[in-house]
């Protein structure tokens, strides 16, 4: 088929364009394969038509098993296709492919056209999410054509420069420039570090649709006094916290703690120009993995000088939450399912009561998860809280589609940042924890599908506590929260460092609430290991990570040096 023909067959006013969007969908692509000259679908297993689930149980209709399809077109390792028919939405076609990219093997793109258009997004693993549009009259272009060729071809070529850490990266330079100069101007460091990180999460906020049309960028952009721009990010901040009118916008209620506080410093030009800039970064890219840390460091006067320092990586974290939260919690969930199908197998219909145990196991399994806590007890800027509370968010969302494949019915997700709690010491870190796991928290429904959850947007996160995790004001030992597990990267300071840092009367206090557990002269990480010892004792799950000092043995305390795991062992994983 010639580009020409393929034009005026579903334009406007033809007869294909008058399909509806099932009976359009197949025909389209393979008129599509035959215009770029690529192979059309034929193999169920790699590249196919309405690529789905075989639902099974009680829910098939008269006992015989249905496929619903996840997308209407599907080719292993580069593409899910999802079609609507001309005119309509493709919002949801695009959601529904995000939801269920796991099922799909997680394509690194996801088109979606109403004939008339396409859409392709990409979903490459540590990118951000790009838009390509090709119109109708866009194929009659040898270039188009050649660029939707990669689509089978070469998908990689769709793959963004940037990566998220890229983003992240100067995004954190900036505004450690910025709370440089505030400081220097006089402004306190703790002022000048919550305005900042309140600006971080309205950016983030813009670019993700909370506030609506690019709202913070208009409003640093307008040519005014920073004087004048002040007062009107203050009545922004403000209206953020409580929802309302700001000018014609209604924003919706964030709450969550972030904004209880409005104190907007003074802004010289050079810190607007700054704030303009920053509007034009992908903020809905950053990277929860180490946003934390790299803002910590840029926002926090004490930690500048180590900006370019290396920091616990992701993979290193996912080593202890795995073992200690992911696969226990998945093994549960093996438990239930297994239940779960022998009560379907006796199932004659939906809404049984052979149906109706399986799907109060499902929901008692969900209620499991609703329940569950992750503590980090030295939760620093937050890296850890976010890959425990995805992992949970995604142990959820597996489960659910494992339970609709069964033919039971879908519930709402129950996981979110009241699944992990943490404690940190440094106040500019526990703040910039607590948006970790907000921005975090948002970015994962973005990425699944799910619609965000408002009215207050941000739950509160009171339960990321700024206070010593070992000691506490009465010189007794620190009460830890309950909790179902325990992560963390607790600090480390040698027994001749403590006093120097620690100061004396707080490393005497230290040793005297410990003695007999702990011996005077261990390591400070000593103490954290010996506390999640004892939670391992009562049953919840404990991961650290140590350093060299406990291969040689001087960390150890009564098998508190290396920690991971319920019941078994304790175990080590070296920074």
């Amino acid at each position: 088929m010639q580009a020409q023909d393929f034009i005026r067959k579903w334009s406007p006013g033809a007869p294909a364009h008058g399909l509806n969007e099932r009976a359009g969908a197949q025909a389209h692509f393979i008129d599509l394969c035959r215009v770029l000259g690529v192979p059309e679908p034929g193999d169920p297993e790699a590249y196919c038509f309405e690529r789905g689930v075989t639902k099974t149980g009680s829910a098939a209709v008269e006992g015989r098993h249905r496929t619903d399809g996840f997308a209407d077109v599907w080719k292993r390792g580069h593409f899910a296709w999802e079609y609507k028919a001309p005119g309509k939405s493709l919002e949801a076609a695009l959601k529904q492919l995000m939801m269920y990219a796991l099922p799909l093997e997680n394509p690194p793109l996801l088109v979606v056209s109403d004939r008339q258009r396409i859409e392709l997004h990409t979903h490459f693993t540590g990118t951000p999410s790009e838009r390509h549009v090709f119109t109708l009259d866009d194929i009659a272009q040898h270039d188009v054509r050649q660029r939707l060729r990669a689509l089978w071809l070469a998908p990689e070529a769709f793959k963004p420069r940037l990566t998220n850490r890229d983003i992240t990266e100067a995004a954190a330079r900036t505004f450690a420039g910025t709370a440089e100069r505030l400081r220097r101007a006089g402004v306190p460091a703790q002022q000048a570090s919550h305005f900042l990180t309140q600006c971080v999460f309205c950016f983030f906020a813009e670019d993700t649709g909370l506030l609506p049309s690019r709202l913070f960028e208009r409003l640093v952009g307008v040519a005014t006094t920073p004087e004048r721009l002040r007062t009107q990010l203050a009545a922004l901040l403000a209206t953020m916290r409580d929802g309302g009118l700001f000018g014609v916008d209604d924003l919706p209620w964030f709450n969550g703690g972030l904004f209880a506080s409005v104190d907007v410093p003074p802004l010289a030009a050079e810190d607007v120009a700054v704030l303009k800039a920053a509007s034009a970064l992908n903020w809905s890219a950053i990277d929860p993995t180490i946003f934390g840390t790299l803002f910590e460091r840029g926002l926090d006067p004490a930690k500048r000088s180590q900006l370019g320092a290396n920091f616990t990586d992701p993979a290193t974290i996912l080593r202890l939450v795995e073992p200690v939260v992911q696969r226990p919690l998945l093994a549960e969930w093996a438990g239930h399912r297994a239940r779960i199908e022998q009560a379907l197998a006796k199932s004659k219909r939906h809404g049984d009561k052979a149906w109706r145990d399986a799907q109060a196991a499902f929901v008692g399994f969900l209620e499991r998860l609703k329940a569950y806590r992750v503590l980090d007890p030295a939760c620093g800027s937050g890296n850890f809280l976010y890959l425990a509370l995805r992992c949970l968010k995604d142990i959820e969302h597996q489960v659910n589609l494992e339970a609709e494949q069964l033919g039971l019915e879908r519930q709402h997700d129950v996981t979110g940042p009241h699944n992990v709690l943490g404690i940190e010491l440094n106040g500019y870190a526990a703040e910039l924890a607590r948006v970790t796991v907000w921005i975090g928290e948002l970015q994962w429904r973005i990425q699944r599908g799910y619609a965000f959850k408002l009215n207050p947007v941000l739950d509160a996160l009171e339960h990321i506590e700024c206070r010593d995790a070992v000691l506490g004001e009465d010189g007794l030992e620190a009460v830890w929260p309950v909790a179902d597990a325990v992560v963390g990267n607790p600090p480390f300071v040698g027994d001749k460092k403590m006093r120097g840092e620690l100061g004396d009367d707080y490393t005497e206090r230290l040793r005297a609430a410990y003695k007999g557990r702990v011996p005077g002269g261990a390591d400070l990480v000593c103490y954290w290991f010996e506390k999640a010892r004892g939670q391992i004792e009562g049953g919840v799950a404990a991961g650290g990570a140590g350093g060299d000092e406990f291969d040689s043995g001087r960390g150890e305390s009564g098998g508190a040096g290396s920690l991971c795991a319920r019941d078994a062992h304790l175990r080590r994983l070296g920074r």
